[in-house]
């Protein structure tokens, strides 16, 4: 093993295993991997986290774009994009939007033929969902996927033939505060049915609709009382992509953290330039279970080792990264910091 000098740093030369192209294949077959930049202090390339340098000394004060109270999730009349599964605890496996936001329906609609009877304020405190943009990702068959004309004469997604829903006090990727509010209100399930009812049905907990994290509900059959806080979630999905307002499809890990490739990483030869207090900043991905990748070719997923001997996620050989700024779910404040660092398309590219 021979040592590679940097001004900022001293990192190991690993050999791997497998290798990467320049195109699309997937991590495998015999390249070295080093710091990149050699001669250059890397603090100058990803800065120091002070200043502008880095994410600044208040993530707080940053702005992001996607979902979260700044984002995708505030915005709820806006198109869903592509449906995706995820996990939630004491609800069960929920059908959310591409911004990671749980999609509900309600008892007093029908799918046969479908109809929706919540208007007025109640379409306030829970937006329908449009029916164009929305696409079927893994585990939800599209021919569910359908349209239902409103009221106002506008066009309502449906799964299943229920009318699809937001709830206005889910201002989180993950969130399902409106399970069980007026006892009418549910988050569905990928076959349009009751997440709840389904998790039951398995062996789930009975008590879902009223355990703690969910709406308390007013009396009224759509309810205004807000959720208690924040729901811990338990990890399914552990990669997938998400719909972004500006950039467009970009990936994100199991906790919806919006994914980063550098410019000072290689693919081909594979090396690494974020090592060190690098690291302190840019926190690198770890590995996923391809069979829990949602929306990405399998063989675009892979690993490096990096210098300290742990495994790195890559993505069609770009080693990936999450960035201590985005303190939002589906944030993308990295996103060209000193023009160096992007968030990353399902196919490792750059966003736009």
């Amino acid at each position: 093993m021979r040592r590679v000098t940097t001004a900022g740093s001293v990192a190991a030369v690993i050999l791997l295993a497998a290798g990467c192209g320049s195109g699309g294949n997937a991590a495998g077959g015999g390249n070295s991997v080093q710091p990149a930049g050699a001669g250059k202090a890397l603090a100058d390339t990803y800065g120091s986290g002070n200043g502008t340098g880095g994410y600044g000394a208040n993530p707080g004060q940053l702005t992001g774009s996607g979902a979260g109270a700044d984002g995708a999730a505030a915005k709820a009349g806006g198109p869903a994009g592509q449906l995706a599964v995820r996990e939630i605890e004491n609800v069960g496996s929920v059908v959310t939007d591409s911004a990671g936001v749980t999609l509900y329906r309600f008892d007093k609609d029908t799918p046969q033929p479908p109809k929706s009877n919540c208007n007025g304020d109640c379409a306030t405190a829970w937006p329908p969902v449009p029916a164009d943009d929305a696409s079927a990702s893994a585990g939800i068959e599209a021919g569910l996927l359908g349209a239902v004309t409103r009221a106002d004469g506008t066009k309502q997604l449906t799964l299943a033939g229920w009318p699809v829903y937001r709830y206005a006090k889910d201002t989180k990727a993950g969130e399902a505060n409106g399970e069980g509010v007026g006892g009418t209100w549910h988050a569905l399930a990928p076959d349009g049915k009751k997440a709840v009812d389904k998790k039951q049905k398995e062996g789930g907990n009975s008590g879902a609709e009223t355990g703690s994290g969910m709406g308390s509900g007013s009396g009224s059959e759509y309810g205004s009382g807000a959720g208690s806080g924040d729901q811990s979630e338990k990890t399914g999905t552990e990669l997938s992509v998400a719909a972004n307002e500006k950039l467009g499809k970009i990936l994100v890990d199991g906790q919806w953290r919006t994914l980063y490739r550098f410019d000072k990483d290689s693919a081909w030869p594979m090396k690494i330039g974020c090592v060190g207090s690098c690291t302190d900043t840019w926190k690198p991905a770890a590995p996923v279970d391809k069979t829990k990748a949602v929306g990405i070719r399998p063989e675009l997923i892979g690993t490096v080792k990096r210098p300290d001997g742990s495994e790195q996620l890559t993505i069609d050989c770009w080693p990936v990264y999450t960035f201590t700024g985005d303190t939002q779910p589906g944030q993308t404040n990295g996103h060209k910091k000193q023009n160096l660092w992007f968030a990353v398309t399902e196919t490792g590219k750059k966003a736009a």
